[in-house]
């Protein structure tokens, strides 16, 4: 049987992610591809109790080591229960955020460094890496507006971090993606979702054949 693909979105808060996630599921299920569309922190019901803890932390809240250690063990159960067997099953899988957000966040803006990141994701994942991984990139004014809409003033744990936290992150970003041009894929968010999905079509359309 054919190995599936994977496919992660990546990029800041408010970029879209969710939206083009759910859009590109579709447009697959046109073509006659079945995609199995999840998330990150989440996935598996352990992985889903791990995201409540995570964005919704007791006391004082978590600090980037235990940030990323969460993260890691959420992401190996993730990996382990539901994306290599979709994968193997010969489905594409669609995962809104992966890895490169731990490296991005807790990795980058969280000041942990790149190689615990990777470390802990070889450990509990195998070091598993999506065949494309989309990084959509919005200006701040519009990730702002869409914020507010989204949510008002309940954002959680990690979107509620300040301005600079949230530059880091997308510096970091922008760092991966420049050091692995061909496993990113880096996509304006500006626009209709329409055009931006037209964009990441386009870029899913490079992928070679299995």
């Amino acid at each position: 049987m054919t190995r599936g693909k994977f496919i992660a979105l990546e990029g800041g808060e408010g970029a879209g992610k969710s939206t083009q996630a759910r859009m590109l599921v579709s447009a697959l299920a046109e073509r006659g591809i079945h995609a199995d569309l999840t998330r990150e922190p989440g996935g598996t019901p352990g992985a889903e109790a791990i995201r409540n803890l995570l964005l919704d932390p007791p006391g004082e809240g978590w600090g980037a080591e235990a940030e990323a250690l969460l993260f890691a063990a959420a992401r190996a159960d993730h990996v382990a229960r539901r994306i290599v067997p979709a994968l193997d099953r010969g489905d594409w899988v669609i995962s809104d955020r992966f890895v490169d957000s731990s490296r991005a966040y807790q990795g980058g803006a969280g000041q942990l460094g790149d190689k615990a990141v990777v470390a802990l994701h070889a450990i509990g994942s195998g070091g598993l890496r999506p065949d494309l991984t989309i990084l959509l990139e919005a200006k701040e004014d519009h990730v702002a507006a869409r914020l507010a809409q989204r949510d008002g003033d309940n954002s959680d744990a990690i979107g509620g971090r300040d301005i600079t936290y949230h530059r880091a992150v997308a510096e970091a970003f922008r760092r991966y993606a420049s050091e692995d041009p061909k496993g990113f894929a880096v996509i304006d968010a500006g626009g209709t979702p329409e055009e931006v999905h037209a964009r990441i079509m386009s870029a899913i359309s490079l992928l070679p054949e299995s």
